[in-house]
């Protein structure tokens, strides 16, 4: 008999029990894990600000290979431009040591402020120290850091909440049974723990739920690809496959296309990128959760001319906003990690 869901129940449910859980701090309801004790942060005092707009914003992220990154740098400096700044786009690659020395160039570059979707939350914090002591004002984008009260802003997609209606979502098209295989991201982004953990708030609660592997693909299609192919060849009784972002997602899907299992297995992701609600709409893919790239890119924007202008920024150092579920039903409203109304 087909099993009834009622949806929002089993997500409001796990999300409430993963935030009691201590998966993340109260003031980050989607953020990583670890920051600062958990209290919400004014914008601390830095030698910067009460000045005029213009002069230098550094804007650094991982790879531009991948549209996420590539559209929140473009959408920083859009609007970076849009207010009378100079703008400069780099990649630290998720290197740590190119993010240092990125940072160190935008210092001695005398930049006003750094916007950064950076490459690790632990081995960050000296970084932004580092920047925060020269007197640049650092704001955080799309992940956090394990320490509050040395960035200006940390503005991060609510994980938890997107993940969530993710997990929902897989649930409900496997209707609560079957044997599925997760993907995870960099063990050392937050995000991929929060995503993670959010999907099994939510499908952990269906005991003929059966995960049979969890493997890490890095954030990598063709890592993606591999590993899932191996799986499919071992494991040839899967009915899905949840990923901790849609470049995973994707390698599945090829993985799972080149397996014969096309319309046999469900593959769900995160992000909303251009390729999977292209998937989606194709049928290849069910579902993705969509982060909200380019407006999460021009708060920080927005909040550093603000900084430098005024001295503070008017917010908490601590903010999320909210993912959207992206599938079939409103996949043709998609614009770039956008939705239209």
């Amino acid at each position: 008999m087909r099993r009834t869901f009622r949806k929002g129940a089993v997500l409001v449910a796990a999300i409430a029990a993963l935030a009691l859980g201590g998966c993340s701090s109260p003031n980050t309801a989607g953020g990583g894990g670890g920051g600062g004790g958990g209290e919400t942060q004014a914008a601390s005092e830095s030698p910067t600000g009460g000045g005029e707009a213009g002069g230098l914003i550094a804007v650094i992220t991982p790879s531009h290979d991948n549209v996420f990154f590539k559209a929140e740098a473009d959408a920083a400096v859009a609007k970076a431009e849009e207010l009378g700044y100079e703008a400069q786009a780099d990649s630290h690659d998720d290197d740590p040591n190119k993010q240092s020395q990125l940072i160190d160039t935008a210092i001695a570059n005398g930049a006003k402020a750094i916007i950064l979707d950076n490459a690790g939350a632990d081995v960050t914090i000296g970084a932004v120290q580092k920047a925060k002591d020269a007197g640049v004002p650092v704001f955080l984008i799309d992940r956090e850091i394990n320490q509050s009260g040395i960035a200006e802003a940390q503005i991060v997609s609510n994980n938890a909440q997107g993940a969530g209606l993710v997990g929902e979502a897989f649930v409900q098209a496997m209707e609560g049974k079957g044997n599925f295989i997760e993907l995870t991201g960099k063990e050392t982004d937050t995000n991929a723990k929060v995503r993670s953990d959010a999907y099994h708030a939510v499908i952990d609660q269906y005991p003929d739920m059966k995960m049979i592997a969890q493997e890490t693909a890095n954030w990598d299609q063709q890592e993606a690809f591999t590993k899932v192919e191996t799986l499919l060849q071992k494991n040839p009784d899967v009915q899905g496959i949840i990923a901790g972002n849609d470049t995973m997602a994707l390698g599945a899907v090829a993985a799972v296309d080149a397996a014969g299992l096309t319309g046999k297995v469900i593959v769900a992701g995160f992000d909303g990128s251009p390729d999977a609600v292209a998937a989606i709409k194709e049928g290849t893919m069910l579902a993705t959760g969509l982060q909200p790239a380019v407006a999460i890119s021009e708060m920080a924007v927005e909040q550093a001319d603000q900084f430098i202008r005024t001295g503070e920024t008017g917010q908490p150092e601590k903010q999320s906003v909210d993912c959207l579920l992206i599938d079939k039903s409103n996949a043709d409203r998609y614009t770039v990690f956008a939705l239209e109304e």
